[in-house]
């Protein structure tokens, strides 16, 4: 009998003489008959919490004053994307907070990573900068937004600042981790074949790090819209922000969740991106592991 195992793939036992394509044939099967059971959970999960908020909303419940419903909060979306907002065209806000958010997250994080693996490789130098860094990391950010805003104005500077603030750290700090865990054999390696330093960093440091970097690549996007809104709350004349805070002191319960709900579709966005682009950059990792026994 025969035992494969892909992952956490209920494992599938087959007869002694099966041929090895046909024991990689059944494992894909049962991968993407898992991965069909994730979504088909993921789908009934939300339907039933939708159906549920907009029933107790309907049967009163909840109070819809302060609660909303689904149907509330889409007409709301459908509305301001066919008439606009109080603050002009959606589409305008929308890409508003985007564009803020979009210019924080690449410099932070293209700095983030610059200075980590940097820091990763110089332990002298991140010895020396490490309590400064703690002390700055040790402020909360949302804070800074009136400091950036007092400093930079009202205007799209104040509000890319905190994003980059917010994203810098979060992939610093996973782009140093990762440089730290780097495989010593593989630079010892490295250099006995005669690699410089440049090149022991760019073949076998940033690679392996780049699993770490990665993964903090995955949240700080929605850490970089975070700033912008929370930028645009303390003071802004456009943006998504600014729409939640009209609603909020409005008492517009409908209005901050279609925009609370259109900021987690395009953070959704963002990520399904993020992962194509991991998986076209890092196609040198393997794939799911099938493990035969």
């Amino acid at each position: 009998m025969a035992n494969i195992i892909a992952d956490d793939v209920p494992a599938v036992v087959f007869r002694p003489g099966t041929s090895d394509s046909e024991i990689e044939a059944a494992a894909l099967r049962a991968i993407k008959r898992r991965k069909q059971q994730v979504l088909s959970l993921q789908i009934g999960i939300f339907v039933a919490v939708v159906a549920l908020w907009q029933l107790s909303s309907n049967l009163l419940w909840i109070d819809p004053f302060f609660y909303s419903s689904p149907s509330d909060i889409i007409f709301r979306l459908y509305d301001w994307a066919v008439n606009g907002t109080s603050e002009g065209s959606l589409w305008y806000n929308l890409w508003v907070t985007m564009e803020e958010a979009l210019i924080g997250f690449f410099c932070g994080s293209i700095t983030g990573v610059i200075v980590g693996v940097s820091l990763g490789r110089n332990r002298f130098l991140s010895d020396v900068l490490s309590v400064y860094i703690k002390a700055i990391n040790s402020i909360p950010r949302v804070v800074l937004a009136p400091i950036f805003i007092m400093i930079l104005g009202l205007g799209l500077p104040s509000k890319v600042a905190l994003a980059f603030i917010m994203v810098f750290f979060v992939v610093f700090a996973n782009a140093f981790q990762g440089v730290r865990e780097a495989d010593r054999n593989m630079i010892a390696n490295a250099r006995i074949l005669g690699a410089s330093d440049w090149q022991v960093t760019r073949a076998v440091i940033v690679p392996s790090a780049m699993s770490w970097i990665f993964a903090s690549l995955h949240v700080s996007f929605g850490f970089a819209i975070i700033g912008a809104i929370v930028g645009e709350f303390v003071g802004a004349r456009f943006g998504i922000g600014q729409l939640i805070s009209i609603a909020k002191g409005t008492f517009d319960a409908a209005g901050m969740y279609a925009a609370i709900v259109l900021v987690m579709i395009v953070t959704l966005i963002a990520e399904f991106i993020m992962t194509h682009i991991e998986n076209r950059l890092a196609k040198w990792r393997p794939q799911q592991s099938l493990d035969i026994q």
